[in-house]
């Protein structure tokens, strides 16, 4: 194997973490943005007891998270302001049981990328990023 894929290999599965975390926020948003629509989304939440801010809020998150993800912007700080619309997302599935297979969806998929984005957190941005075009070196 080549010694600089083995020397970057781990800025090469950052990439392929960030990437697969940008399109699940891309996919998640326009679910809320042209399936359920924007007011069926503020409806959603308000079903569960939140402000209607809080559905804007996440929109926005998503959408601007993951268009930062693909584009390995400021990823580290990114993919922690992440960690609170996924801890909500947990929240809201807690009561349906652990396999997101159950009636409304569980708890399970949404540790999951909460782990996820919390290692894209540490890990940074990796390869093909704007953070590492901009220091030179792994973000």
């Amino acid at each position: 194997m080549n010694a600089n894929f083995q020397n970057r290999s781990g800025a090469y599965a950052a990439f392929v973490l960030r990437v697969a975390l940008g399109v699940f926020f891309l996919a998640h948003v326009a679910t809320k943005i042209f399936v359920f629509t924007v007011p069926g989304t503020v409806g959603f939440f308000a079903s569960l007891g939140l402000p209607p801010i809080a559905a804007y809020l996440t929109i926005f998150g998503e959408l601007f998270g993951g268009i930062a993800l693909l584009a390995g912007f400021r990823t580290r700080l990114v993919a922690a302001l992440t960690l609170p619309l996924l801890a909500g997302v947990i929240w809201a599935h807690a009561g349906n049981g652990w396999s997101f297979s159950a009636p409304k969806g569980g708890w399970e998929y949404p540790v999951f990328v909460f782990v996820a984005a919390s290692v894209q957190a540490l890990l940074g941005a990796g390869a093909w990023s704007w953070d590492e075009s901009r220091r030179g070196a792994t973000a």
